[in-house]
């Protein structure tokens, strides 16, 4: 992920760990404070009446930017890549999903949707967006350049997420990107699992790459941020519905986004080498059925994982054989270092149950059994595998009454 220049005196390739230190920041600027001040603003005043009416100011009003909304911009777009022409920052991942979509589509386009995209999203194209006029078709995960044939005269986008919410499918975005650009369409991409830590979607071919900050950003289940990254074709069209629809995010939430990224290689480091050990462990287990964990060789996207990404997170799932209901929830209800909690990405291990089923229509959801969605934190891999040894001898009890 290291950039490298020929031009005489541009400053020296840097590697991303560096970039997330030094983006953003100019300490020069701040009296040599090292973090940029927090700017809780709305009124901005102007010199004189002719500025006024001019708009001549480089802050016109707080909704519209502060120096800690472009401090934090310009970090996220240095790790994006040389691709990225501009970052928007929304207060919800959601809310960035809905901009992003938003500023590609109108009435009588239609848009493609992978099967296995977050719910909201999918929630968010059958009700406003069909309210809207856009037309929403699903696709399965899988597809890669079958997709072809899912196009219509007036599909306008495609969306991705790789891998799939709660299921881990692993999509080939260089190959769906390549059909929907020979197609003139646009490609959007929630990259919220890998961060462009360790997958830059605006370098194989995404137009939009889309996070929810309130997870890895952010890092300490304490922030709600969203974040779409923009190349050259689709920057200013983003940047005009994000101001018109008047989305903007709080400065103190601008901020801790700012202090997560700072430590987000080191985190997520250790995410991902605590996430693939547990799951290691998990795969050995007599009543796990399968592991959906994309870095692990087992998974049937393992190859796409390997060619395309640097790293993985800390959230995979796991299958377990069948089991009762009641020994279902014995092993989640016995955790103690894992907590039953919606979203993800901070610094405490999580297990939650979940079933795909009523949110697939392109594909058929069967696992084979009950379903767990782990996070796995920054606490000590062995209290994580000692309390899991409890939950399944939970469970195994469970199951024998």
């Amino acid at each position: 992920m290291n950039d490298s220049s020929d031009k005489e005196g541009a400053t020296p390739p840097q590697h991303s760990d560096t970039r997330l230190v030094t983006a953003g920041r100019d300490p020069a600027s701040y009296y040599g404070f090292v973090n940029p001040p927090v700017y809780h603003a709305s009124t901005v005043l102007y010199p004189s009446a002719e500025d006024f009416l001019a708009h001549r100011a480089r802050y016109q009003y707080g909704r519209r930017g502060t120096p800690t909304t472009e401090a934090l911009e310009g970090a996220l777009a240095e790790l994006e890549g040389p691709q990225c022409a501009g970052v928007s920052l929304l207060p919800s991942g959601l809310a960035a999903i809905s901009a992003a979509l938003l500023s590609v589509v109108k009435s009588g386009d239609h848009v493609l949707i992978t099967d296995s995209a977050y719910g909201p999203t999918r929630n968010f194209c059958e009700q406003i967006l069909k309210r809207l006029g856009v037309e929403t078709s699903f696709y399965d995960p899988l597809i890669g350049a079958g997709i072809a044939g899912q196009f219509r005269a007036n599909t306008r986008a495609v969306y991705l997420e790789s891998p799939g919410s709660l299921s881990f499918e692993m999509q080939d975005v260089a190959a769906i990107a390549n059909v929907a650009h020979d197609k003139s369409a646009l490609v959007l991409m929630d990259n919220t699992w890998a961060t462009p830590l360790y997958f830059r979607p605006l370098d194989h071919g995404v137009d939009l790459a889309i996070q929810a900050g309130t997870k890895y950003i952010g890092g300490h289940s304490d922030v709600m941020l969203g974040t779409v990254s923009a190349n050259a074709a689709t920057v200013t069209g983003l940047k005009t519905t994000v101001r018109l629809t008047g989305l903007c995010e709080g400065p103190d939430d601008v901020y801790l986004g700012l202090r997560g990224l700072r430590t987000l290689s080191v985190r997520l480091d250790r995410h991902f080498k605590s996430g693939i050990a547990v799951a290691r462990w998990l795969e050995q287990r007599p009543e796990v059925l399968r592991l959906l964990h994309p870095a692990l060789p087992s998974h049937p996207g393992h190859a796409i994982w390997k060619r395309d990404f640097t790293g993985a997170s800390g959230l995979f799932s796991m299958v377990l054989k069948p089991v009762p209901q009641k020994a279902y929830y014995a092993f989640l209800d016995t955790l103690k270092l894992f907590g039953i909690g919606a979203s993800w990405g901070g610094y405490e291990s999580l297990a939650i149950p979940f079933d795909c089923t009523p949110a697939r229509t392109a594909t058929r959801w069967a696992p084979g059994g009950p379903t767990v969605r782990f996070h796995i934190g920054l606490e000590a891999i062995e209290d994580l595998i000692a309390d899991l040894e409890r939950g399944f001898a939970a469970l195994a009890a469970a199951a024998r009454g």
